[in-house]
């Protein structure tokens, strides 16, 4: 059996500040550790559990945050950007039988703490086909194309409440409770880890690869906070303008519908001007 974790970061234990998930910050290099103990905890649970490997690919910015030398020495680990399916990289190889999206966080417009998605601001909101999208949700789409089930969700508490939309089977953890965008109520790295790799040992036995589902057509809509993301957006064939500060595109399968939305996310990114947006 062959575990493949998710990790992100704004959704690890003691992380509330986007200073604490910026590569290069006195803040990001403390918080580097308890993120690193969340993602081994769940790896070591998934191990307790009995499975014989766990691959963890990083999927928080520049994807070089989890500090390796920390991690079990069983588990391997996916680092480094440009990947062909980003945030689950590695599930699409046919021997995964079960995913963790560990360090998860709300979506762009919700509540939660350091809600986005993808893109730290810019985009206001995201759906596919016309529910309300976090990155969860879309990965979450994506992997059931290969038949692979999410297991486990750490996050803040209403990531878990997120993750009952598109994980209902899941095991779900809450790190800390919001109490604002930038603030919450966290539990030490300790009882953390404890937590995690007790749930991740319960989560085992639901990784049990399944018929490949895929629902598409998938249509996503973004909202930005400037219109003239929109254009900037527009450029990606097939991506088209739906209002003032909207946009969408359909793609046939979610492996297309997550590229091309890595494609208008990297196009805004660099659209995007320090003081006005």
């Amino acid at each position: 059996m062959k575990i493949l974790i998710s990790a992100d970061m704004e959704g690890a234990t003691g992380v509330t500040w986007p200073a604490d998930v910026l590569p290069g910050t006195p803040e990001w290099q403390r918080c580097r550790s308890m993120f690193t103990s969340d993602v081994n905890a769940a790896a070591l649970g998934f191990l307790d559990g009995g499975a014989d490997s766990v691959l963890v690919n990083e999927a928080h910015w520049t994807m070089r945050n989890l500090l390796l030398e920390q991690l079990d020495e069983r588990v391997e680990m996916i680092t480094g950007r440009h990947k062909t399916l980003s945030m689950v990289e590695g599930v699409q190889h046919g021997d995964i039988d079960g995913i963790a999206f560990v360090g998860y966080h709300t979506g762009a417009g919700m509540e939660g703490v350091l809600a986005h998605t993808y893109l730290a601001n810019s985009l206001t909101g995201v759906w596919l086909n016309g529910a309300r999208a976090s990155e969860g949700l879309l990965n979450a789409t994506v992997v059931a194309e290969y038949g692979v089930p999410v297991v486990l969700v750490t996050g803040d508490d209403l990531t878990c409440e997120d993750a009952l939309g598109y994980a209902p089977g899941a095991v779900k953890v809450a790190v800390k409770d919001h109490v604002s965008r930038y603030a919450a109520t966290c539990r030490t790295p300790a009882r953390t880890a404890s937590a995690i790799r007790s749930a991740a040992k319960e989560a085992t036995a639901l990784a049990e690869r399944h018929a490949p589902v895929s629902d598409g057509p998938f249509t996503v809509e973004m909202e930005f906070d400037a219109e003239h993301l929109v254009l900037a957006c527009t450029v990606v064939p097939g991506v088209a303008r739906t209002g003032e500060r909207r946009a969408a595109y359909t793609s046939g399968t979610m492996y297309d519908g997550i590229r091309t939305f890595k494609a208008v996310t990297t196009i805004v990114s660099s659209a995007v001007e320090e003081q006005y947006g």
